[in-house]
């Protein structure tokens, strides 16, 4: 979770409905696009009901759209969905659900939900954003898609008007900000490459499975390659975590030469309350054997 105070309630949905809302409308360019794609109102709708990962949808319509093995695009799709179980894992620790409703939860765990959840600094806040933004943005998301379905109709060839390219616009706008670090770069643009590159001699699916080899090849030549950018986001972050784990070694070994250095003082002081105390019970010795010599003397001279 972000580091920082608790946030109030009101902000925390506020954001979840802001990314709910601009995203769930989308839904209406995959409707269209599915539907010019041949696939039929009640199968568009049930990819958004129960499918309901943007990337995947996009990728499986506009596979088959191209006239691709639906087998071969359902595996792609497949793997474009394979990293929402790589946020669940995360998510379960953070939001902590009770059992029986995590089955439920799970249908809402994508990139969206997983980016507002992990922003907010308190479970509590984890959990509303969490909610909210999978709420608004199922709930958008399966209503556009079947006004997009009904409409593509109206609109006639959605080529003719620039929606079949509406899918892979919007998974780059999506793609895009999580983009951060020179690695993560590497292995978008070789994905590009292969994809593109592969596209006029294999069968449509077929060049998103080998796309995605670029990232082993790209995390291959960077972990040959040595020490990254100083100012790659992860490297910022790794000598951050390592300057605070440093600055915890200092403040505890201040501390514990401080608390050495007052066991010496009390040590010292309590050496020197040893010797005064010694010393005055010498002086009090020889001031009771100065009495007691002149307490003889003086039973002497009365003697005399």
């Amino acid at each position: 979770m972000a580091d920082g105070a608790a946030k109030p309630d009101a902000a925390v949905v506020r954001d979840a409905l802001g990314v709910g809302v601009a995203v769930g409308l989308s839904g209406f360019a995959f409707g269209v696009t599915s539907a010019g794609g041949g696939l039929g109102l009640l199968q568009t709708c049930a990819l958004s009901l129960l499918v309901f990962t943007g990337a995947s949808q996009f990728a499986l319509v506009g596979a088959l759209a191209a006239g691709g093995n639906p087998y071969t695009a359902a595996a792609g799709a497949f793997f474009l969905g394979v990293r929402n179980a790589f946020y669940g894992l995360r998510l379960s620790q953070l939001l902590a659900l009770p059992r029986a409703v995590r089955p439920f939860a799970a249908q809402w765990v994508i990139d969206e939900t997983t980016a507002v959840t992990l922003a907010q600094p308190t479970r509590r806040a984890a959990r509303i954003g969490f909610t909210v933004t999978g709420v608004t943005l199922y709930v958008l998301w399966n209503l556009t898609t079947l006004l997009g379905a009904l409409g593509a109709k109206a609109i006639g060839d959605t080529r003719a008007w620039g929606l079949d390219a509406a899918g892979p616009a919007v998974f780059l706008a999506l793609l895009a900000p999580m983009l951060r670090t020179a690695t993560e770069r590497a292995v978008a643009g070789l994905a590009v490459l292969l994809g593109l590159g592969l596209l006029p001699v294999l069968p449509a699916g077929v060049p998103v499975l080998v796309a995605a080899l670029a990232a082993p090849v790209a995390l291959f030549v960077s972990g040959r390659r040595g020490p990254r950018d100083p100012q790659d986001p992860d490297m910022v972050s790794k000598d951050k975590a390592k300057d605070t784990s440093e600055a915890k070694d200092k403040a505890k070994d201040k501390a514990k030469d401080k608390a050495k250095d007052k066991a010496k003082d009390k040590a010292k002081d309590k050496a020197k309350a040893k010797d005064k105390a010694k010393a005055k019970d010498k002086a009090k010795a020889k001031d009771k054997a100065k009495a007691k010599d002149k307490a003889k003397a003086k039973a002497m001279e009365e003697g005399r």
